[in-house]
C-alpha cells in the first residue's frame, strides 16, 4: 500500500493535505506502507498546470501520457541526483549551506548579474528557518518537483552559436549541461546546428556572393549597388551563378564545427575549470583559441570559397579543379593568403558577439524570467540577430581585407600586397567607407539567416530526438 501525501497551501487557507492510496504497480522491494510527502510552495500553485505537464513529460517513460507510481519514483530519484549536482556547484565554500554571496557568484559565472537584494529574495523563497542560508534539505524540498528550473535551464534555453548561422563561424561555442553530455544530446545539437547552417547558407548564398563581389570589385569609380550587382551576376552566368561558392561554404561546416568543439573542450580542461560552465572571460579566451585552431585547419577551404564565388563562367569545372589550378600557378602559400587578418578578426567578432548576447540575455532574465528561463522564439531571434550584427560590424574591415588578399590572383594585374599596405591603400583611395564595401548585403542576410537556421534547427531537433530537459 502506498500513501502519497500532497500538501497544497491554498490562498487564505491553512495548509491542506490530500492523500492518495495506490495498491497497484508497486516495485517488489517496497513492503508495508510507503509514505511519500511532497510540499508545493504557494507561489507555484498558480502554475499548477504547467508544473504537472513538466512532471509527466520528464518522467513518462512509456509515453502513455500518464505517470504511474514506478515512473514517479524513478523521476524523483533521477531529479534528486541532478539537484545534488547543482547544490554542490552552488556551494562554493563546501560547508553544506548556500548563502546570498554564493548565489550571486554562481550566476555571475554564468554571465547573469543580480544584486544582493535579488539574491536574498531567492534565499527567502526557500529558507524555512530564517537563517538566510539554505541547506540540502531546504534546497531539495523546494526544487524536488521542479523539472530543471535551476541554473542549467539557462544553458538549455539560451544556446546561441549552435543555433544561429550567419555564414561566419567565429562565435564562442555554446555550453552543454552535464545531462546533455551524459545522454549524448550534445552531438545531436551539433548535427542539428550543422544542418540548419547548411540550409541557411544555401538560402542566403546570393547575398553572400554579392557581398564578396562588392568587397573585391566595388570602388569609387565602380560604385556597385545591390540591384546592379545582381543584374551583373545573372547577365554573366545566369540565375545559377548566384550560388557560386556555396558548395564549399556548406562543405566546411562539418569539419570546422567538429574541430572547434573538440578544441574548445580541450582548452576548457587546460583552463582548469571543474565547473559545469566557464566564466565569461574564460569562455571568450577558450572560444577564441578554439576558433583560431578551427580556422587554421580549414582555411584553404575559405580561400577556395572566395575564388569560387569570384570565378567567371567556364573558369573552373569544380572545387577540385580550382584547387589544382591555384596550387599549380601560385603554390601552397596561396591557400593561406589573408590568414593574418582572418585570425585578428576572431577576437573582435567573438568578443563583441558574446558581450552583446550576454548583456541582452541578462537584461531579459532579470526583468522577465519569473517561472522559466525560456525566452521564447522572438526574444532569442532578436538577441541572436543583434549580437551577430554587432560582431560583424566590429570585425568587418578585417574581413574585407582578408577577402581582397584571398582574391589577389583572380584580379588581372593585381600587385602582391600585405595586410598593412592594403589597409593604407584603401584608406588613401576610398576613405574609411572603403573598409565597409559590401556591408549592406551582409546585413541584409542576417535576419533571414538567423530565422531560417532557427526554424531548421528546431525541426531537426525533433527529428533527432533532442529533449529540452
Amino acid at each position: 500500500m502506498l500513501c502519497l501525501c500532497l500538501y497544497v497551501p491554498l490562498m487564505g487557507e491553512a495548509q491542506t493535505e490530500f492523500q492518495y492510496f495506490e495498491s497497484k504497480g508497486l516495485p517488489a522491494e517496497l513492503k508495508s506502507i510507503f509514505k511519500l510527502s511532497v510540499f508545493i510552495p504557494s507561489q507555484e500553485f498558480s502554475t499548477f498546470r504547467q508544473w504537472k505537464q513538466k512532471i509527466v513529460q520528464a518522467g513518462d517513460k512509456d509515453l502513455d501520457g500518464q505517470l504511474d507510481f514506478e515512473e514517479f519514483v524513478h523521476y524523483l530519484q533521477d531529479h534528486e541526483k541532478k539537484l545534488r549536482l547543482v547544490f554542490k556547484s552552488l556551494d562554493k565554500k563546501n560547508d553544506g549551506r548556500i548563502d546570498a554571496q554564493e548565489i550571486m557568484q554562481s550566476l555571475r559565472d554564468l554571465g547573469v548579474k543580480i544584486s544582493e537584494q535579488q539574491a536574498e529574495k531567492i534565499l527567502k523563497s526557500m529558507d524555512k528557518n530564517g537563517t538566510m542560508t539554505i541547506d540540502w534539505n531546504e534546497w531539495r524540498d523546494y526544487h524536488l518537483l521542479h523539472p530543471v528550473e535551476n541554473i542549467p535551464e539557462i544553458i538549455l534555453y539560451w544556446k546561441h552559436s549552435t543555433i544561429f548561422d550567419v555564414g561566419e563561424n567565429l562565435t564562442v561555442p555554446d555550453e552543454f549541461t552535464v545531462e546533455e553530455r551524459q545522454t549524448g544530446m550534445w552531438w545531436r545539437h551539433l548535427v542539428a546546428g550543422g544542418g540548419a547552417g547548411a540550409v541557411s547558407r544555401t538560402c542566403t548564398a546570393p547575398l553572400d556572393r554579392l557581398k564578396v563581389l562588392m568587397q573585391v570589385h566595388a570602388s569609387r569609380s565602380n560604385n556597385m549597388c545591390i540591384v546592379g550587382g545582381f543584374t551583373q551576376m545573372i547577365r554573366e552566368g545566369g540565375a545559377k551563378s548566384l550560388w557560386r561558392g556555396n558548395g564549399i561554404n556548406v562543405l566546411k561546416i562539418a569539419p570546422e564545427s567538429a574541430i572547434k568543439f573538440m578544441a574548445y573542450e580541450q582548452i576548457k580542461r587546460l583552463v582548469g575549470s571543474d565547473q559545469e560552465t566557464l566564466r565569461i572571460h574564460e569562455r571568450l579566451v577558450a572560444g577564441s583559441l578554439a576558433g583560431a585552431i578551427a580556422q587554421s585547419s580549414i582555411y584553404p577551404m575559405e580561400v577556395l570559397k572566395t575564388r569560387m564565388a569570384l570565378r567567371k563562367t567556364g573558369q573552373y569545372s569544380g572545387m577540385l579543379d580550382c584547387a589544382r589550378k591555384i596550387l599549380a600557378r601560385e603554390g601552397m602559400t596561396a591557400f593561406y593568403k589573408g590568414y593574418v587578418p582572418n585570425m585578428l578578426g576572431i577576437i573582435p567578432y567573438a568578443g563583441i558577439d558574446l558581450a552583446v548576447y550576454e548583456t541582452l540575455k541578462n537584461a531579459w532574465l532579470q526583468r522577465y524570467a519569473v517561472n522559466s528561463a525560456d525566452p521564447g522564439v522572438f526574444v532569442l531571434l532578436a538577441c541572436g540577430t543583434m549580437s551577430s550584427t554587432c560582431g560583424q560590424l566590429a570585425s568587418y574591415p578585417l574581413a574585407l581585407v582578408r577577402t581582397r588578399m584571398q582574391a589577389q590572383a583572380s584580379i588581372e594585374g593585381a600587385p602582391e600586397v600585405t595586410m598593412s599596405s592594403l589597409f593604407k591603400q584603401i584608406l588613401r583611395t576610398e576613405g574609411a567607407f572603403g573598409l565597409y564595401r559590401g556591408l549592406a548585403p551582409n546585413f541584409m542576410k542576417v535576419i533571414p539567416a538567423v530565422s531560417i537556421s532557427y526554424v531548421v534547427y528546431e525541426n531537426l531537433k525533433i527529428t533527432l530526438g533532442v529533449q529540452s530537459w
